[in-house]
């Protein structure tokens, strides 16, 4: 994530009670490539993108920036989870940090979003107290709404942006009370 301040990264890989949220290697190429090419994945990302031009793309170690955890079960990754700052890519993220989630289609279903995006979060809280992310999704992503409210985003607005209404969530830390 750019703009973490004083905030180290990488962070210790982060377990939970399935998973480990770690930094990309090398094993993942092909997991990054199968996520990124899926056409279930791509449904509500514009459409899938071919397969060959990840396979161009991706170089052997997938890349490793700062806010990209890939989601790990039993040594293989499952899906990755992001914390960006300001693309540009939308008015209501400006400034703000925003967390995204992608997840292979066989990993669907088992809970597991739900777990790893939650230790993410739990993460950022510590990395970062007090400060709210931000999530965007297609409102027709049924799924990724229910998993954004379960994880306790708060729908904020809705607009239409890439051809499609999307669904404005927002997050903010639990604090406890002095």
């Amino acid at each position: 994530m750019t703009d973490l301040g004083p905030v180290a990264w990488p962070p210790a890989p982060i377990g939970t009670g399935r998973l480990v949220l770690r930094e990309p290697e090398a094993r993942d190429r092909a997991a990054v490539i199968e996520l990124f090419s899926s056409p279930e994945v791509g449904t509500y990302l514009g459409g899938p993108r071919p397969r060959d031009e990840f396979e161009r793309a991706v170089p052997e170690v997938p890349e490793r920036r700062p806010g990209r955890f890939i989601v790990d079960l039993d040594g293989a990754m499952i899906g990755q989870i992001t914390l960006t700052r300001d693309t540009g890519h939308l008015r209501q993220a400006a400034g703000r940090a925003e967390f995204g989630y992608l997840f292979l289609p066989q990993a669907w279903g088992y809970g597991y979003a739900a777990e790893a995006c939650a230790a993410a979060l739990d993460w950022f809280a510590g990395a970062l107290p007090g400060e709210p992310v931000v999530l965007a999704t297609q409102t027709a992503n049924v799924r990724s709404i229910r998993l954004a409210a379960k994880l306790g985003f708060i729908e904020a607005e809705r607009f239409q942006a890439y051809g499609a209404e999307q669904w404005f969530g927002v997050w903010s830390p639990v604090t406890p009370s002095d």
